[in-house]
């Protein structure tokens, strides 16, 4: 960059480099997404098209940044977790934030008429935001905390379009039903009214979906002398709709939680 009289300017940037030697999740959502689905009739509770399309970007996000090791989404949102030792962008969040969310927005337009067969009547936005964990356990758990809460909203939304759709209720009369009830009443209100049962639903509403970068065996000959060639090590996305609370996952994919690539 060329200097000049007018480059003092930039001592008014601030800087926002993340902390050093933490998981760094970048986490974009649909903005008044309730309206947008309305607007391009999602089927109800759940349209898979939409929920393939969200996983669809997400894969185009990790296919851009091979420091991310991992990603979840469900709903409208998805989470991104890059690697505890990432220097993409110097780990500057506004950089992280404004990148993921640009490209995951941009591939959503890009690809929607793979999954829709009518074009958009107006063009959707996701905010971003950028969260530090610092230990294992903490990014854990706030995967965690974004599958219950995945089950938590479909259980509601089964039951209350079920009620909507097939029990002849008013979305408010619908809303009044539910208020109160717990799980198990909620189950209860499907086996019983509906012959639905909650645990047979497709894991993908039920769990939603986890990408994981996995390592591919190198199968190419070492360089000379024995040594690496210092080659980036090769990887593949596998998409998987599995219960990542219990450690069954963890343990099936330990290298997620190795420090060091």
């Amino acid at each position: 960059m060329a200097k000049s009289k007018f480059e003092y300017v930039r001592q008014f940037e601030q800087d926002d480099r993340c902390l050093p030697n933490c998981w760094l999740v970048v986490r974009v959502d649909g903005k008044a997404f309730h309206r947008f689905s309305d607007a391009h009739n999602f089927e109800k509770p759940n349209d898979k098209r939409a929920l393939d399309l969200m996983s669809r970007c997400a894969e185009r996000v990790m296919d851009e940044f091979k420091d991310i090791c991992l990603s979840y989404g469900q709903s409208d949102e998805y989470s991104f977790v890059f690697r505890k030792d990432s220097l993409v962008y110097n780990r500057r969040a506004s950089k992280l934030m404004t990148s993921v969310s640009s490209l995951f927005t941009s591939a959503y337009v890009f690809h929607w008429p793979e999954y829709f067969p009518d074009s958009m009547r107006y063009p959707p936005s996701f905010d971003g935001r950028v969260v530090l964990y610092p230990s294992d356990k903490n990014l854990v758990d706030y995967l965690s905390w974004r599958q219950a809460d995945c089950h938590i909203n479909n259980l509601y939304n089964t039951v209350f379009w079920s009620l909507v759709q097939s029990g002849g209720l008013s979305p408010k009369q619908a809303e009044e039903r539910l208020r109160g009830t717990l799980s198990s009443d909620k189950n209860e209100i499907l086996f019983q009214e509906f012959g639905i049962n909650y645990n047979n639903l497709s894991p993908l509403y039920r769990k939603g979906t986890v990408i994981v970068r996995e390592p591919v065996p190198d199968e190419t000959a070492p360089a000379e002398g024995g040594k690496k060639s210092g080659k980036q090590k090769c990887t593949k996305l596998t998409s998987m709709n599995v219960d990542i609370i219990q450690k069954d996952f963890w343990n099936k994919y330990p290298f997620l939680l190795d420090d060091v690539s």
